[in-house]
């Protein structure tokens, strides 16, 4: 079963969000507080969303889809970014993570966006599969840059 996120869900979302970034090899990169997620999530302005994955028998999230709205100014219309997609090992293969990515399909059909979109680590041989047979494209004539801490400050002062 997959739903909308509610505020009782952050302990269980945190935790998964660790657990990818463990998968990741990046635990160390994670600072994001239950606060953060709660005030992202449901604040006054919220400016991500999320959907769960349930167990089909306990009702226990196993896995998550973490997104929020870009905008394609060549089409004219907002889409998805899918900031992460996460099923717990021992969920996966039970189709959670095809059902998390056909329901912000829905969501862009229902909503007229045109572009659902996502990075994905280039040694993650089984996602890009996984991705590829739901008939995704990698986008390799693009290259993603990022500014972070000391590169993002040192611009943002000038």
């Amino acid at each position: 079963m997959i739903r909308t996120a509610r505020a009782t869900d952050i302990p269980a979302l945190h935790a998964m969000i660790r657990d990818l970034a463990a998968y990741e090899k990046a635990l160390d990169e994670v600072r994001v507080t239950e606060e953060q997620l709660h005030t992202a999530l449901f604040g006054p302005r919220p400016a991500a969303f999320a959907h769960l994955a349930e167990d089909d028998t306990t009702g226990e999230p196993v896995g998550f889809a973490l997104w929020f709205l870009n905008f394609s100014t060549w089409r004219g219309v907002h889409g998805i970014y899918l900031e992460d997609l996460y099923v717990r090992p021992e969920a996966r293969g039970g189709g959670h993570g095809k059902a998390l990515l056909r329901e912000l399909a829905r969501t862009c059909v229902e909503r007229g966006y045109q572009r659902l979109e996502w990075s994905v680590l280039d040694w993650n041989e089984p996602s890009i599969r996984f991705y590829e047979s739901l008939g995704a494209r990698p986008q390799d004539e693009w290259t993603v840059y990022r500014l972070t801490d000391g590169a993002l400050a040192e611009l943002g002062a000038r």
